[in-house]
């Protein structure tokens, strides 16, 4: 099965992993997914279990405990304004060379924002943003093991607020947090902006790909939010929190939050399979819309929200500018059971 909108709003479709399609075929808003997992895409129950508790640590994939010992809140601090201040320098400077969005995407997206944003860092620092390195857990260790024992002296200015932190770490397990920070928020931000423009990307359709005046690329962005969230699920552990909310939730149960099929409720959403990004050109601050949950809801947002959506516009304005034209698949692209939500297709930048 696959889900598609009018050929008069967009050319493509996408063809969702089996279970992702199964839930999307799900009418009931509160659902059990196996003994011990509820599924939940009702907007007021995933906001009442938001609020009933705050997010722990190990529900954080860039905050994880790590190097033995939990991360603590200043660090996490610290990082997310070096990953601010690194985001913001690299949009003032010149993109790399558009070739380098040729290929399959969003692997190719991934490896031109590292090397557009990470790329100053000395070695082996740079080698912590490496996808071929990331893609090995062998060759992973071996460069954190060699970062923490030298990162570099990155004496030329040349290097990220983000290796700075791992320069300037004091001992050896703060310079193993610092490295396990710089590989966690660089690859959460890459793979999310590049999952995010890419899904912009294809639903935009090849009438983007013609030269002419670009679209409203934040809306475009928006919208793409709203149909292909790339964080299409948020898991939560059980606990005596959420059982008072909803006589389907156990005390051992954990709970699993669906943006993906809330997004496309349609007490809340005119038209929800389809792609329109004209519904966002009036709306102020897009987060306060009912029913959407990009980033999450209050006290538990992406650390990185702020980021995101300036940056993914930067890059589809490089792709646009470039003519990136899709190459394959021409009408129906897949999208894969991972956590993050992405279409997958082969792209080539033109001359």
């Amino acid at each position: 099965m696959k889900e598609t909108a009018p050929a008069a709003v967009r050319d493509r479709s996408v063809v969702f992993a089996p279970r992702i399609q199964d839930l999307l075929a799900r009418e009931e808003k509160v659902f059990r997914i196996d003994a011990t997992t509820v599924g939940v895409s009702d907007p007021h129950l995933i906001a009442g279990i938001v609020a009933a508790r705050p997010v722990l640590s190990t529900e954080r994939s860039v905050y994880k405990p790590a190097a033995g010992a939990d991360i603590h809140h200043d660090s996490a601090t610290r990082t997310i304004r070096a990953l601010g201040q690194d985001v913001m320098a690299g949009i003032r400077t010149p993109p790399p060379p558009a070739r380098g969005l040729s290929g399959a995407w969003p692997y190719a997206a991934t490896s031109y924002l590292r090397r557009w944003l990470f790329s100053s860092d000395p070695l082996p620092v740079s080698l912590l943003s490496k996808r071929g390195v990331t893609r090995s857990d062998a060759l992973s260790r071996i460069v954190d093991r060699a970062v923490t024992v030298w990162a570099g002296s990155g004496a030329d200015g040349r290097s990220t607020a983000l290796a700075g932190q791992i320069r300037d770490a004091s001992g050896t397990r703060d310079r193993r947090q610092a490295v396990a920070l710089y590989r966690r928020s660089t690859a959460t931000l890459c793979d999310g902006v590049a999952a995010l423009a890419g899904n912009a990307l294809w639903l935009m359709g090849p009438a983007r790909e013609e030269e002419g005046p670009h679209p409203d690329l934040t809306a475009v962005l928006w919208e793409t939010l709203r149909l292909l969230p790339p964080a299409w699920m948020l898991y939560r552990k059980g606990g005596d929190a959420y059982t008072g909310l909803h006589p389907e939730i156990r005390p051992d149960d954990n709970v699993a939050l669906f943006p993906l099929l809330m997004h496309r409720h349609p007490d809340y959403w005119s038209g929800p399979l389809e792609f329109r990004p004209e519904r966002w050109s009036a709306v102020a601050d897009p987060e306060k819309t009912p029913a959407f949950m990009p980033f999450g809801f209050d006290g538990a947002r992406c650390w990185a929200k702020h980021l995101v959506v300036p940056l993914a516009e930067r890059l589809l304005t490089v792709a646009l500018d470039n003519r990136l034209a899709v190459r394959g698949p021409w009408h129906e692209a897949p999208v894969p059971l991972r956590s993050l939500l992405s279409v997958r297709f082969e792209a080539e930048a033109g001359a």
